[in-house]
């Protein structure tokens, strides 16, 4: 019995290791191809060449290897990959700029970013910052935010009370401690719960790299949540964990804080997606110089040099299919014409549910396999965004290179759930939580573009279904019952900008715009205003979930990419390209991404010599 055990488990041992170190295929990050920085380009006109090159037919490349439909950070990052090792690759995106979330947009004279609030893990010579610079030629540039980068603060105004948290394995958790006297051992499990599960988060990738049936194996038999911490921890709630950590309740709220960067209250949140953040963010956090059209910026060039190109304003309407099923190309809508483009393999990084509900003819719709796979998720929460234009240096107004996480108390749950369950306009004037930063205290080169002017972005989440009944109204003149809910939004948020940041007054603000979920869903196509794509409640962390839902789908050559395939966020997005690049190119890129990070390291430590 012992010798069959034995000869399973070698075979089973095997079997992973051919294909989590697969080298089947090229290897986009086999050159160091980071180039000398060149001039930074601040002219919006030289820039737009580059992120605003409208779709014809007759800028369609010839003898295409893929087409990507959708231009943010997973799909822009999938096209680098394939275009690093020769692929000719065409992307395609409805809006009429490239960058999906990573776009910026300008209005009287008042730059934003749309998504890229911060990013982290990019310390020099770290698997995350070495790829990035491989897939920008290493012209993308990072400033460090201040420390402390982020601040919890909770309570209203007369009994307000403020948390910094600190960037450092150590510095993090001794500064918390000051401020919760007596908590030292709760703060103590947290971070090695915290640590325990993050690491655990390569079983995540592995699920998505072994053939179906293996990972599938894998789960059933309880493998996956035997070999990997994060799978063990994936149930169990942020509310339920901390909760047995501690009585104080606003320790409770400072260990959930960052819960809004992924979309779900702390009891729907799985305590595994919340480490992976706390984890990212453990040595820091950093802004794009030049802000975050930057990142396309420095990308598309690498594209347009292996022959292929990005084309925006190209409405994919629908994926072509061939008799056996077979991915071969798509069709764009230009005006009142029909193009069809055709290629190999076809790449989305629209979102599964627009992939799978909007652009599959309805017979493969309704094909099992892709209905089980829809049945495995749910739309993720409307993201609800304000942008402030403020009169005013950075100095002034007292803004800073950081972040505020913003709490009308420290019941969270309570609040965020009567908050979303409520009548709009009640709840429109009771935010529970409101993100609130500012880009042009972090970019240093803002006050070159945008002397004595200052920008803030705040970020909540709404109800899709509070605004639906507007879906269908041109953008720019959606009705006067619309505008006036907008108007209560703003009139409310602004009343905590104003009492957490004393310095602005309603003089300062210039502008003042709201972007709704039906904002969200003109602009990114998320059908329900989400802004960090499928829900990440406990559910889509289950193994059968990530080992189902993976680059390849059930259609031959029809490939996913982005925050639905892996995580959400920037950082997720890009784990999402890797993840497909490797499924097309028949190789582990992310071990290939953590081996060229090691090569750069010992090459710069042996020039220190």
């Amino acid at each position: 019995m012992w010798i069959t055990v034995t000869i399973i488990c070698a075979s089973l041992i095997a079997v992973i290791f051919k294909y989590v170190f697969s080298t089947g295929g090229p290897n986009p990050f086999e050159i160091d191809t980071r180039e000398p920085l060149k001039p930074r380009v601040t002219v919006k006109k030289e820039k737009n060449k580059v992120l605003k090159q409208g779709f014809l037919a007759s800028k369609i490349p010839e003898n295409l290897d893929a087409i990507v439909i959708g231009s943010g950070i997973g799909g822009l990052g999938v096209a680098v990959l394939l275009a690093k090792v020769g692929k000719r690759v065409l992307v395609l995106e409805q809006h009429d700029r490239a960058g999906g979330c990573c776009h910026t947009f300008t209005e009287k004279g008042f730059e934003f970013d749309v998504g890229i609030h911060y990013i982290g893990d990019l310390l020099e010579h770290k698997p995350f910052r070495c790829m990035l610079d491989q897939l920008t030629n290493g012209q993308l540039q990072w400033q460090p935010l201040d420390n402390p980068f982020d601040h919890v603060v909770i309570g209203p105004p007369e009994n307000r009370r403020t948390y910094p948290i600190y960037s450092g394995r150590n510095h993090f958790p001794d500064e918390l401690k000051k401020f919760f006297p007596g908590e030292e051992a709760a703060i103590d499990e947290y971070m090695r719960l915290v640590k325990k599960t993050g690491r655990g988060v390569w079983f995540l990738a592995l699920l998505k790299l072994v053939p179906l049936p293996l990972a599938k194996f894998l789960v059933y038999t309880g493998l996956a949540n035997y070999l990997s911490s994060f799978f063990r921890m994936a149930s169990r709630s942020l509310t339920d964990v901390v909760n047995e950590l501690t009585e104080n309740k606003d320790l409770r709220a400072v260990f959930s804080y960052c819960f809004g960067t992924y979309g779900n209250m702390p009891k729907d949140a799985s305590f595994s997606m919340h480490s992976l953040l706390i984890c990212h963010y453990m040595t820091g956090a950093w802004y794009p110089i030049g802000g975050a059209s930057e990142i396309a910026y420095h990308m598309i060039p690498i594209i347009e040099k292996a022959g292929g190109a990005v084309l925006v304003r190209a409405t994919v309407n629908r994926i072509l299919f061939n008799s056996k099923k077979e991915a071969v190309g798509v069709s764009v809508i230009k005006g009142q014409e029909e193009i069809h483009v055709h290629a190999p393999i076809v790449i989305s990084d629209a979102g599964i549910f627009n992939t799978y509900n909007k652009l599959l003819p309805k017979e493969l719709q309704a094909m099992p396999a892709i209905k089980k796979q829809l049945g495995m998720l749910k739309h993720g929460e409307g993201g609800l965004s304000v942008f402030l234009g403020l009169n005013g240096t950075k100095e002034e107004l007292g803004l800073k290179a950081d972040n505020y996480y913003i709490f009308s108390e420290n019941n969270v749950d309570e609040l965020f759930e009567t908050y979303m369950k409520g009548e709009r306009e009640k709840s429109a004037i009771s935010m529970p939580l409101l993100f609130a930063a500012s880009p042009s205290a972090k970019d240093p080169t803002c006050v070159e573009r945008s002397p004595g002017k200052s920008t803030l972005s705040l970020v909540s989440f709404a109800k899709y279904e509070w605004f639906e009944e507007w879906k269908d109204d041109k953008v720019k003149n959606r009705s006067a019952a619309y505008q006036e809910l907008k108007q209560i939004f703003c009139d409310s948020i602004l009343e905590v900008v104003m009492s957490v940041f004393p310095k602005i007054t309603r003089d300062k603000v210039e502008l003042i715009e709201l972007g709704t979920p039906i904002t969200n869903a003109h602009y990114i196509a998320s059908p329900k205003g989400e802004i960090y794509g499928a829900d990440h409640g406990t559910t889509r962390f289950s193994p059968e979930c990530n080992a189902t839902l993976r680059p390849q789908t059930p259609l031959k050559n029809l490939y996913l990419t982005g925050q639905d395939v892996f995580l959400c966020g920037f950082a997720g997005a890009l784990a999402g390209a890797l993840s497909c690049g490797s499924a097309i190119l028949h190789r582990n890129l992310h071990l290939d991404a953590i081996a060229m990070a090691k090569k750069m390291k010992s090459i710069n430590t042996k020039k220190l010599e």
